[in-house]
């Protein structure tokens, strides 16, 4: 079973190929991979909002005090967007955070990207991708972490339960910031979703953001709790109510997009 369970989820990474890290021994408190929604769902102003928020969020103090605090001081960590595929230009590669100089420096690089998108959510995908990321860093930490945002079901790619149960199965911790500033009406409660198909593992959170002006406070407030592994009361436990249709987005793409695009990831 953990054979096949690797061999799906490394058929769920897309096209691009996950790049090691320049590793100087040292252990970190965290390896955490960013794993960001671009999908054509999104629109530019989302798109502008939700990279400010994780710019602002990786410069602010309180995150680079909450990196600081730790036991060793240092986080790794990683970037990609993704929609229907991940594309190597769209992965920013692994880096130690140690301080402001480094959290800045990492920051400018994800302010540097240019504005795209394309079409499909393969929220699958973005986690075979980000656990490949994981177990081939070279890193050695405590805890390894996927933080998935994201305004819509997977409906491209396996079907989503499957690559987060081969990551939770090697040991890794998936949280959510599922967006609904735009919700479907398809997809009323995406929070419920990303908390029953998506994430998991030992403290896995999900924490929604329903308005434009919570982006930069919310991201900020997942990633101090990433890093410093302190529970945060206002986030929505993964195990709250009973389960949701994980095939939803799937059935969605059947009945209203495949007869008019039937290749969502290009």
């Amino acid at each position: 079973m953990p054979k096949l369970l690797s061999l799906l989820a490394c058929l769920a990474c897309a096209e691009a190929a996950p790049m090691p890290a320049i590793d100087d021994g040292a252990p970190v408190d965290v390896e955490l991979v960013l794993a960001v929604d671009i999908s054509q769902s999104m629109d530019e102003g989302e798109f502008a909002l939700q990279r400010a928020g994780y710019v602002e969020a990786l410069r602010h103090p309180d995150f680079i005090n909450a990196v600081r605090s730790g036991q060793s001081g240092r986080v790794a960590l990683a970037y990609f967007e993704w929609a229907g595929v991940v594309r190597d230009d769209g992965v920013i590669a692994w880096q130690v955070v140690d301080g402001a100089d480094s959290a800045n420096a990492f920051a400018d690089k994800i302010a540097g990207r240019p504005f795209r998108s394309f079409r499909g959510t393969s929220i699958s995908g973005a986690l075979g991708f980000a656990a490949a990321l994981l177990e081939k860093n070279g890193f050695s930490a405590p805890r390894r972490v996927i933080d998935i945002s994201g305004d819509g079901p997977n409906n491209a790619g396996l079907p989503v339960a499957v690559t987060r149960d081969a990551a939770l199965a090697k040991g890794m911790i998936i949280n959510g910031l599922p967006i609904l500033i735009s919700p479907s009406p398809s997809v009323s409660r995406l929070d419920r979703y990303y908390a029953d198909c998506v994430t998991g593992g030992p403290g896995s959170f999900v924490l929604p953001i329903y308005a434009a002006s919570e982006f930069s406070t919310a991201i900020r407030r997942k990633l101090i709790q990433e890093v410093s592994g302190i529970d945060d009361a206002g986030t929505i436990r993964v195990d709250a109510e009973a389960p949701t249709d994980c095939l939803l987005g799937e059935r969605l793409r059947r009945r209203f997009s495949d007869p008019y695009f039937p290749e969502l990831d290009r």
